[in-house]
């Protein structure tokens, strides 16, 4: 399994530099855990998809 740096994903996320991100079962965990300490959780929000697949993306709401 190649390890990817979440971190990095997620705060391409959160500004809007990455439009959308799938994160597969197996890597469910890995994701969540990475996130629950990401300082700008609250710009990204999840949809589950079919299959168990979650598809993370960037907030649209304005707080």
């Amino acid at each position: 399994m190649v390890y990817l740096d979440y971190r990095i994903i997620l705060e391409q996320l959160a500004t809007g530099e990455l439009d959308h991100y799938e994160v597969k079962p197996e890597e469910a965990f890995a994701f969540q855990a990475a996130l629950r300490t990401f300082g700008k959780r609250q710009n990204i929000t999840g949809r589950a998809l079919r299959g168990g697949k979650i598809l993370y993306s960037q907030s649209k709401t304005e707080l």
